[in-house]
């Protein structure tokens, strides 16, 4: 998928691609700006204020008919997740020593990223069950 950074994809949505997981997270405007401010998971209180922000965003870009924003919504949710869920792994989120090799998964190296990646996993689960949501994704893979 190619996003360009020049695009301002509310007056463009034509332009979007639907892409795996996070894909163009950093490059879709007006959208990361309004959405990168609200992701956090440091900790478990942090991601739920952070995923119930996101949610009431994409709800509020359902409301408005903005596909693109709806997408953008969900794909700050699973980086939440994602990004969580690194942290609760490996320490200090790291797979690789400075040197290159790998560092080994732990169970759970730190259980409060453990329960940020739960809360965004649970809000995820929330769009992606949701059928305006699979709705707005199939107009967008046109």
């Amino acid at each position: 998928m190619s996003l360009q950074r020049d695009v301002d994809y509310r007056e463009r949505p034509d332009l979007y691609r639907v892409g795996r997981g996070e894909e163009g997270v950093f490059r879709v405007e007006p959208y990361k700006t309004e959405l990168l401010p609200l992701w956090r998971f440091r900790t478990p209180e942090a991601a739920r204020a952070s995923a119930d922000a996101l949610l009431a965003r994409y709800h509020a870009y359902r409301a408005a008919g903005d596909d693109v924003g709806m997408d953008m919504a969900r794909k700050y949710l699973q980086m939440g997740w994602s990004r969580s869920l690194r942290y609760a792994k490996y320490p200090g989120g790291r797979k690789r020593t400075p040197a290159g090799d790998p560092v080994a998964q732990q169970t759970w190296a730190d259980p409060g990223k453990r329960e940020s990646a739960r809360i965004f996993r649970a809000a995820l689960n929330e769009v992606r069950a949701d059928m305006a949501y699979r709705d707005a994704v199939g107009r967008l893979a046109r």
